[in-house]
C-alpha cells in the first residue's frame, strides 16, 4: 500500500520561504516518478512539479518556475519541495504524489499559508 506523509506546511509571510517534506513508504521509491501538486480553497487540483525517478529531470509550472525547486533523497524515500518568495496566491493545500497513480495516490496534504 503507497503511504505518502507530507510535513513542513506553515504560515508565512509574502517572501518567506518554506521546504517541504514527503516520506514515502509501501512502494519502491526510487522506481517512481513523483509530483508535488496542491489545491487552493475552492479550486481544483493543480499540478506543482515533477521529478524523474533517479531525479536528473525536474519540470515545474510556470507560476513556480524560478521560485520552487523539487528534489529527492532515494537513500531515504524522501521527496522535498524548496519554496522560496511565496506569494500569497500559493496558499493551498500541498500534496505530494506518484505521478503514474495521476496523482490519485497522495498523502494527506501539508497546509502552506501565505498571508501578511
Amino acid at each position: 500500500e503507497v503511504q505518502l506523509v507530507e510535513s513542513g506546511g506553515g504560515l508565512v509571510q509574502p517572501g518567506e520561504s518554506l521546504r517541504l517534506s514527503c516520506e514515502a513508504s509501501g512502494f519502491t521509491f526510487s522506481d517512481a516518478d513523483m509530483s508535488w501538486v496542491r489545491q487552493a480553497p475552492g479550486k481544483g487540483l493543480e499540478w506543482v512539479s515533477s521529478i524523474a525517478r533517479l531525479g536528473l529531470m525536474t519540470s515545474y509550472a510556470d507560476s513556480v518556475k524560478g521560485r520552487f525547486t523539487i528534489s529527492r533523497d532515494n537513500t531515504k524515500n524522501t521527496l522535498y519541495l524548496q519554496m522560496n518568495n511565496l506569494k500569497p496566491e500559493d496558499t493551498a493545500v500541498y500534496y505530494c504524489a506518484t505521478t503514474r497513480s495521476g496523482y490519485r495516490d497522495r498523502g494527506q496534504g501539508t497546509q502552506v499559508t501565505v498571508s501578511s
